[in-house]
């Protein structure tokens, strides 16, 4: 069956308490009927499924169940519910975790202190049964739903290590004779089996409340929404349900409230801070005809809005959508880490048995609980779930700061591999500039009036050329409706001709004006060939006689791509324009912001080879661009960044949005990304050599040595602690200021 046929679903996953989990689920889904591939991300808790169309999700749900797991499979409001059952599951956890503390501090105690205490080995295994087979009766269920079907996770480790720990304790309890028939003290780990548990719960305490503190960026995002809206039905405002809206709905918003979901405004007038998608402190004035967007804060008036895009489909949700997806992907690095974790636990196990074995053959008189104790030492020692919290809980941290920064990182190859960008591709339309046409400068006659200002606007306001919204734009319409034109007439290729009180003016090119007999005074020519050098299109308003006023507009520079520019070349990166563009303009805006490599009348698929040329030549190549002529060349680069106020078909290829269009962000997407790789270094090494250096500790490779061996419960506290190191050390990526 083709491609076409499969659709990619997501699922929240529950009941996952490490790495080896993760890689047992995605197994379990990857083997189920109808399904092409899956991936599952530990560290957020979550699936994506390509099925085919019209799969029923339940045989998922099923499938999962079999070996101890489950997904949330309603899609609305399903992370409301995995939210809620998390929350439940911690204050489970919480619950469970005190109780078994407030158990194994007794038996603690005894097993450390008083180790010769009458009835002490009863009174241990009496409070430390509950917290082996109640407290920690999840381990078992789990463990046991796992080896049914062939597979192994951490809790298998937990399960088998406290369980031959408190029976072989149990044993020596009730039967001592055993081993004072050989001359041996019967010694009981009763404080291990229950200080493991303890351990292994509050790690996975810990564990949690870091894990939700990664996701605070998805958390910032969704509070943006409102849940209740004021709604105009038959003419009356009524308070709604925000699921309730559906496009078409007209809606009210009052000062000082979240306008819910995108729409246009039909009545009213107000000033929107929209910092949230273009990260300008200015507020927005919206007006009728202008479009307003969901997250975005209403300021200080009210206006009645049409409701265009509502639910997953408005800006918000797809910002949303696209965190959760990147902070869901798995960077290349963790491809391999997963085949690790996938085989951590057999291969601990097979070490532990070789560990018994070693000890029973070269143990001697003491064998059988040197064998015992380093055995079950190695099974709570080893940690896949710092192996696995490693990559996903750096990239989630780094792509939730690239959020709160306007920067939208849609997967984690993107976010792995910008570090190593060496080349850059900037396209110039709507990239390093606005992308809009504007006024730039202004030259009138002394005795320009308001009256000549106002006829210029109203002329400009009845053409349909594109460039007339822009003088419009900056006169403003202030008085312009008590100016009555008559005799407008268009003229192809020159401009606009019309009559104010029977006196003809002219605004156009220079060829409207010179057919005119109209001719312009040597400080003008001067003035219009400056501009025309610059790149600037120069339009000429004249009377009957004189030129009255020459405006230059051209699509403007933004204010901080040269800044930018100059901030990628110190970083020694190599940096590239292209453009559709005339030769002119080209070389105008290169040189007004400092690039020496650009390209003109360069077409899209010109682009997309010219990224391929570089590539070939060894370069790590970014592409950035804003419109649909960009989206080959997107696709093909190694990272992709679109900019927000482009076209959807570019921020759809891309893999990195920068959301308030500024190109300084480049800059701090390569820090980040630095950064971020740094911290999934620092994970995996920590991760690793813990493991490199615990296991043989634990295995008693010192004991020959100086006679030491590990006591269990300390290598249940390690255990613990790895993971909330390195989790802890993702979080520290939260200090770093972009």
């Amino acid at each position: 069956m083709s491609d076409k046929h499969y659709i990619r679903k997501y699922f929240p996953v529950l009941g996952m308490s490490c790495a080896a989990c993760a890689v047992s689920v995605e197994s379990m889904f990857k083997k189920t009927e109808g399904v092409k591939d899956a991936g599952v991300n530990y560290a957020n808790q979550s699936v994506w499924v390509e099925v085919e169309n019209g799969f029923d999700a339940i045989a998922l749900k099923n499938a999962i169940q079999a070996i101890g797991y489950d997904i949330i499979i309603t899609e609305e409001n399903a992370q409301a519910i995995q939210e809620d059952a998390q929350v439940k599951q911690y204050q489970k956890l919480k619950i469970r975790t005190i109780f078994s503390v407030v158990l194994t501090l007794p038996v603690f105690t005894i097993g450390m202190f008083f180790m010769d205490m009458p009835y002490g080995n009863w009174i241990s295994m009496v409070l430390s049964a509950p917290i082996v087979f109640f407290i920690g009766n999840s381990f078992f269920i789990t463990a046991y739903k796992q080896a049914k079907h062939g597979k192994a996770n951490m809790d298998t480790l937990v399960a088998l290590s406290t369980s031959i720990a408190f029976a072989f304790s149990v044993f020596n309890t009730l039967y001592p004779q055993f081993w004072h028939q050989k001359g041996l003290h019967p010694h009981v780990y009763y404080e291990a089996a229950s200080v493991v548990i303890t351990f292994v719960l509050l790690g996975k305490l810990l564990e949690e409340r870091a894990k939700s503190n990664t996701s605070s960026a998805i958390k910032k995002l969704m509070g943006l929404k409102p849940n209740t809206v004021n709604a105009i039905i038959n003419g009356k405002e009524q308070i709604i349900a925000i699921a309730e809206v559906k496009k078409g709905d007209l809606l009210l918003v009052k000062p000082g409230e979240k306008i819910p979901v995108d729409g246009m405004v039909k009545q009213g007038n107000s000033f929107v801070d929209e910092s949230m998608i273009n990260g300008e402190s200015v507020a927005v004035n919206k007006h009728e005809g202008l479009t307003v967007f969901a997250g975005t804060i209403n300021q200080k008036g009210s206006f009645r809005f049409e409701a265009q895009k509502v639910g997953n489909e408005t800006l918000l949700a797809q910002i949303i959508k696209t965190v959760q997806d990147a902070q869901g992907s798995k960077a290349p690095v963790q491809k391999t880490v997963d085949k690790i974790a996938g085989i951590f636990v057999p291969v601990v196990m097979s070490i532990s048995i070789l560990t018994f074995v070693a000890w029973m053959i070269f143990g001697g008189e003491n064998a059988f609980t040197h064998a015992l104790l380093t055995s079950v030492t190695v099974l709570v020692i080893a940690c896949p779930c710092a192996l696995g919290l490693a990559t996903p809980t750096a990239i989630m941290v780094g792509v939730g700061i690239g959020a709160e920064n306007h920067l939208l990182i849609k997967d984690a190859e993107s976010l792995e591999l910008a570090h190593r960008v060496n080349t850059i591709i900037l396209d110039k339309t709507g990239t390093i500039t606005v992308g809009k046409p504007m006024v730039t400068d202004v030259w009138t006659v002394p005795e320009f009036d308001l009256t000549q200002q106002q006829i210029l606007v109203a002329l400009e306001k009845l053409s349909e050329h594109p460039l007339a919204d822009a003088v419009v734009n900056y006169f403003g319409n202030e008085g312009t409706g008590d100016i009555v034109i008559q005799g407008f007439e268009s003229i192809t290729g020159k401009g606009v001709k019309a009559q104010y009180k029977n006196l003809p003016y002219f605004i156009g090119n220079n060829n409207l004006i010179i057919s005119n007999g109209i001719y312009l005074t040597s400080t003008q020519t001067t003035t219009a060939q400056n501009w025309q050098e610059q790149a600037k299109t120069v339009l000429f308003f004249a009377d009957n006689n004189h030129v009255l006023a020459m405006i230059a507009i051209a699509d403007s520079i933004k204010t901080t791509s040269k800044q930018a520019v100059n901030l990628l070349q110190k970083q020694g990166i190599e940096v590239f324009m292209l453009t559709g563009d005339n030769i002119q303009t080209a070389t105008a805006v290169a040189l007004q912001v400092g690039i020496t490599n650009f390209k003109a009348e360069v077409l899209p698929s010109d682009k997309a080879k010219f990224v391929k040329q570089l590539q070939a030549q060894g370069k790590i190549v970014a592409m950035v661009g804003d419109g649909i002529n960009d989206s080959e060349a997107l696709a093909q680069a190694d990272v992709s960044i679109a900019m927000g106020k482009g076209a959807d078909i570019a921020m759809d290829v891309a893999k990195i949005t920068i959301i308030n269009s500024d190109l300084q962000l480049i800059a701090k997407a390569i820090l980040l990304s630095k950064k971020t790789v740094a911290t999934i270094r620092q994970n995996l090494f920590w991760a690793f050599i813990y493991n490199v250096i615990g296991i043989p500790l634990a295995a008693g490779i010192l004991y020959p040595v100086n006679g030491f061996l590990l006591n269990p419960m300390i290598a249940g506290a390690a255990m613990a602690l790895s993971s909330v190191s390195v989790v802890s050390n993702s979080l520290r990526l939260k200090l770093l200021k972009l």
